[in-house]
């Protein structure tokens, strides 16, 4: 069984497995950014954890950035993936590439689906956080197992563009709690 658990900031040993993830996480994971390929343990104390808190806060973000709140998805003790929610979006986020949701999955864990039983538990999260209707996601053209992980979850695409296809997935009716689709 999955779940989507955001940082552990306490506990050491889960945090130096956190730490190994996003340490060996490529920089450019099929369009999921990651500034800290390689980043030392010392760094990710120092920086890359108090960075998460302020960003799932919204406190001191830089200019054109917007809450996030990163959760991993665990499966039988491993990291399995990571997934970025962003509640509210800004134009370049809503219209270019970004969308609400962002996610990785690790190879070794491809194909089992866990990256689409994530993104289900990413999205009730979002659900959450969000005023929006729809939530918006973007996946390459070139990566046909994001966009079946996306479309399993409700979603569509409504357009393509610039190597990306922008795909919209149903969030739910006004009392929040039950799915559109």
């Amino acid at each position: 069984m999955c779940e989507l658990l955001q940082f552990d900031t306490e506990t050491e040993a889960v945090m130096r497995q956190e730490w190994e993830y996003i340490r060996e996480l490529p920089e450019d994971e099929n369009g999921f950014t990651n500034d800290s390929c390689g980043i030392s343990w010392e760094n990710f104390c120092g920086s890359y954890i108090p960075r998460k808190i302020r960003f799932a806060e919204g406190r001191n973000l830089p200019e054109g950035f917007v809450r996030q709140v990163d959760f991993l998805l665990w499966d039988g003790g491993r990291i399995a993936g990571m997934f970025c929610v962003r509640p509210r979006l800004n134009d370049f986020l809503r219209t270019v590439t970004g969308g609400h949701i962002g996610y990785a999955i690790r190879p070794e864990f491809r194909g089992r689906g866990l990256a689409t039983e994530g993104l289900r538990l990413a999205l009730e999260r979002l659900r959450d956080m969000t005023d929006d209707r729809e939530a918006y996601l973007f996946c390459h053209k070139d990566n046909p197992a994001s966009l079946r992980v996306m479309c399993k979850n409700g979603g569509y695409v409504h357009h393509g563009g610039d190597g990306n296809f922008a795909v919209r997935i149903p969030l739910c009716s006004t009392d929040k709690r039950e799915p559109v689709c």
